[in-house]
């Protein structure tokens, strides 16, 4: 079929912005797509002229292929033709696919593949140069895809997706260099709204309604003020949790972002809070209905996952036998789970202490102390005289000093004196009014008209796993 002089500068315009040559020429291929007759999804034509309709055939990673497609239009459908250059080699390629190992490279990994030493650091350059990859932040599980010619064994293209929505292609050049490009996914935001009755696991039941292990994290974040999830939450116990998702054009989920609406209605609590940002500090918070902040002046448990092993109190010493005073609260994690700072402060020790072991305590305002016992190790610049913001990790669930197992012994003290931080009644946060009201309050009417239009999931069965566990 002839092409238009239109046709024919439209396509010379866009093999320029692709970056013209032979990389160009091929980019330019992959991404025109049309439907042929009842053929299916054309991509383009292959090297010796024929239609490409499969993505594996396509001379581009299928995951890259797949994000080029477009719907089809009722239009009579055409076939684009392009002249590739005269001395591009005719050939066959087979692909291999493979992860990157702990304490190993992208390099070692496409040798492990099959690939020449020298092309595969040529190819990976490529994508360096360009600052597209920064091989410093690269994560054991990524996987990488290589090309080979069958003729050759030449490397002739790798392809990998360092994050969910960003692909990178290394490409081969007729001159043997390699060209690198980036492909970004265009994402669509897709809020997702999960409602469940508790058998006896939050966390389970959330997994089984379709939420990730992040808004079970963040939704223990947003009530770590208020409820100890190891001993006030009961079967019967009702939860809704509302998240950002965004998913590619193909309708796959390719990640999450923050909650904007977190609910329990159970038998300790019945309390719901609205994500958003006051104007005056820029900062995210949670809010109930009327404006009242979720945020406290101390965390009730500075530790996410952890279950209640002793409690405050007088109770029989399990290493020195004495009956005496307990003067804080044990949260039994395995080791390295992260220690929480419970509210902003000042770092007054960090430090072995006796049979504390390893020992962080903070000086808060309003004459609150609190203490962080048998660490592994301290967390990152955690030093005396360290001012520290809630949340900031502090250190690492551990075993060290007197202890039978890891654990962290966390105790709060006021002007001196020992409290139970469990039913300890801590100062409350801030409550929105005036314009900071009114702001947020149209924040939260859109976020209720968001839950009334999301589709509900069928709540067929609730998790059965213990909450003790």
């Amino acid at each position: 079929m002839m092409q238009s002089d239109k046709e024919k500068a439209d396509m010379t315009h866009m093999n320029r912005q692709l970056g013209g040559g032979l990389f160009g020429t091929l980019m330019l291929t992959l991404f025109s797509i049309s439907l042929a007759g009842t053929g299916g999804w054309l991509l383009g034509v292959s090297e010796h002229g024929a239609p490409v309709r499969d993505f594996a055939k396509a001379q581009f990673s299928s995951s890259f292929a797949a994000d080029a497609a477009i719907p089809p239009t009722t239009a009579e459908p055409t076939i684009l033709h392009v002249d590739f250059q005269a001395d591009l080699p005719s050939r066959l390629v087979t692909s291999s696919t493979g992860t990157l190992r702990r304490n190993s490279t992208l390099n070692t990994t496409l040798e492990r593949l099959g690939a020449d030493p020298a092309q595969s650091a040529a190819a990976l350059n490529a994508l360096y140069s360009e600052g597209l990859l920064n091989p410093r932040r690269l994560r054991a599980g990524l996987k990488i895809s290589a090309d080979f010619d069958e003729s050759n064994g030449d490397l002739v293209s790798i392809s990998l997706r360092p994050e969910s929505e960003v692909g990178l292609i290394s490409k081969r050049q007729v001159d043997g260099s390699y060209f690198a490009a980036s492909l970004n996914t265009r994402l669509i935001e897709a809020p997702r709204r999960i409602s469940r009755t508790i058998d006896s696991s939050i966390y389970e039941a959330a997994l089984a309604a379709g939420a990730t292990d992040q808004q079970v994290a963040d939704f223990a974040q947003i009530f770590a003020y208020d409820i100890d999830f190891q001993r006030e939450i009961h079967p019967g116990d009702a939860f809704e949790i509302v998240y950002e998702a965004f998913e590619d054009e193909r309708g796959n989920q390719v990640r999450t972002g923050d909650v904007l609406y977190a609910s329990l209605n159970g038998r300790a609590l019945t309390r719901g809070f609205y994500r958003h940002v006051p104007e005056d500090t820029g900062n995210p918070d949670y809010f109930t209905d009327e404006g009242k902040s979720a945020t406290r002046f101390l965390m009730k448990t500075p530790i996410n996952g952890a279950r209640l092993s002793s409690s405050f109190g007088r109770r029989r010493h399990p290493i020195s036998g004495y009956t005496r005073l307990h003067k804080g609260t044990d949260f039994a994690a395995p080791t390295g789970t992260p220690v929480f700072a419970a509210g902003n402060g000042t770092v007054e020790r960090a430090s072995r202490y006796g049979g504390y072991g390893k020992y962080v305590r903070i000086r808060h305002a309003n004459g609150y102390k609190t203490a962080y016992a048998h660490l592994s190790r301290y967390g990152r610049g955690i030093r005396s005289g360290r001012r520290v913001r809630q949340g900031d990790i502090i250190g690492y669930v551990g075993s060290t000093g007197a202890s039978t197992g890891p654990h962290l012994h966390y105790e709060v003290m006021i002007n001196g004196r020992h409290v139970n931080a469990m039913t300890l009644r801590l100062p409350t946060g801030r409550t929105l009014d005036g314009d900071l009201l009114a702001s947020f309050e149209a924040v939260r009417d859109e976020i209720d008209g968001l839950r009334a239009n999301l589709a509900q999931p069928v709540d067929v069965a609730a998790a059965t796993v213990s909450e003790s566990g």
